[in-house]
């Protein structure tokens, strides 16, 4: 959530900068900054109300005190007046702060200064690929027919027992899953990531502190009985480990890595291009999340790349990074960049992460700040990336790593798997 303060002294700069989002938010942001004026002048005049009662209460105590009854009588009369007054000041400046807040909840993020200009993400900015695309055996296939020649993933099965997007894999394909997840893990926790374990679940507050609420409300599993939502991220319970937190400056940063299954309703998601693996509505994810210090976010944010592409690496998979444009970003974040890895037999590319910096966007909502050397409350900046999301990764293994004898386990993985091919 944008900070009022910054909105109320700098409109026009807000304005121009989500128009790079391909928004008109002037109407949004005057209708703001008035709801805000109106708050405050409430809240002045409520404040003044408030003082006046307090002095007036003292006053009635000292005449008491001196047996001034019917003096006394006329200011608790005068009391009683303000205390209504108060109590409706009170009310209206609590509606309009709700109205306020529901307002500020619509805004996404500020994009920073680097973000290209654009609407659709073929306007996305390439800046860095690496790995050569390998040239493939001839009658070589797509991942869903791999996985049906080796019976490693089941789609159907799934289907019987769930719906479609909810996959069961088998044998060297569930063990290979489990490989990667624990590879991205070792692989984070060397970095000096600390591994927590997170409920698959959160509640409304923890939504809307990562700004999942209301903005991604429709693609989210919620279970309405205890008004709880199954993670679409470990983003979300990860980040919200902070939330409402005061930490000492001498803390950031915070660095956490996750393992969830993550739950999206992907409504709308058709087509060719949403096969096998592509789009799920159950999968794996490994998450990488940081809480930084402003001065030091975008810093932490190279080296989130870095990190990312060392994995790629020693995967030995064909990729590329992409700085988002403004009218792909997601609409929580000042920065994104995403990974893609290369499917040579489908011939396109797959995103298999996004690693962004929010900057105080969720700090704002999350409550979550640090005392600086002056010892005043300061909003922290956080960061969070996929490290990675596996679908897509094991489409790209899959795929780029079959051979007519079988499918070849990247070198990095076989200790993990116990296995060097898939036949």
């Amino acid at each position: 959530m944008l900070q009022i303060a910054f909105i109320r002294e700098n409109q026009e700069k807000v304005i121009k900068a989500l128009a790079k989002r391909n928004m008109d938010a002037t109407a949004v942001v005057e209708e703001v900054v008035q709801l805000d004026e109106r708050r405050r002048a409430t809240q002045v005049e409520l404040d003044g109300i408030l003082s006046e009662s307090n002095k007036l209460s003292k006053d009635i105590g000292e005449l008491m005190k001196g047996g001034e009854k019917s003096k006394a009588a006329i200011l608790k009369e005068k009391t009683v007046l303000l205390k209504e007054k108060s109590k409706a000041l009170a009310e209206t400046a609590d509606l309009l702060a709700a109205e306020l807040s529901e307002k500020l909840y619509t805004l996404p993020n500020l994009p920073a200064d680097i973000v290209p200009e654009g609407k659709t993400p073929e306007e996305n900015l390439n800046v860095f690929q690496e790995g050569d695309i390998p040239v493939l055996h001839e009658g070589a296939q797509p991942h869903w027919e791999l996985v049906k020649k080796y019976d490693i993933i089941d789609f159907e099965l799934g289907n019987k027992i769930t719906g479609a997007g909810f996959p069961v894999y088998k044998g060297k394909g569930a063990k290979l899953q489990r490989a990667l997840i624990n590879y991205f893990l070792d692989k984070n926790t060397a970095a000096g990531y600390n591994e927590v374990q997170v409920p698959h679940m959160v509640n409304e507050a923890s939504a809307y502190g990562t700004g999942q609420l209301p903005d991604k409300e429709g693609q989210m599993y919620h279970d309405a009985t205890d008004n709880l939502y199954l993670i679409p991220t470990a983003e979300v319970p990860v980040t919200n480990l902070f939330r409402d937190v005061i930490l000492n400056e001498n803390e950031l940063p915070i660095l956490t890595t996750a393992y969830t299954p993550c739950f999206r309703r992907e409504a709308g998601s058709y087509g060719a291009h949403v096969r096998g693996l592509n789009r799920l509505h159950q999968f794996d994810k490994v998450e990488i999340v940081r809480v930084e210090h402003p001065d030091k976010s975008y810093e932490a944010l190279d080296g989130m790349v870095a990190h990312v592409k060392s994995i790629l690496q020693e995967l030995k998979l064909p990729y590329r990074i992409l700085r988002l444009c403004g009218g792909d970003m997601g609409f929580t974040s000042a920065l994104t960049y995403d990974f893609e890895v290369y499917s040579t037999a489908q011939e396109r590319w797959l995103e298999i992460s996004s690693v962004s910096n929010f900057e105080t966007f969720q700090a704002n909502r999350l409550k979550l700040r640090f005392k600086d050397k002056d010892g005043k409350n300061q909003l922290a900046h956080t960061l969070n990336g996929s490290s990675l999301a596996l679908p897509r990764v094991l489409a790209g293994i899959l795929e780029n790593y079959q051979t007519a004898e079988g499918i070849v386990i990247p070198e990095v993985l076989r200790s993990y798997c116990g296995f060097d091919i898939i036949d």
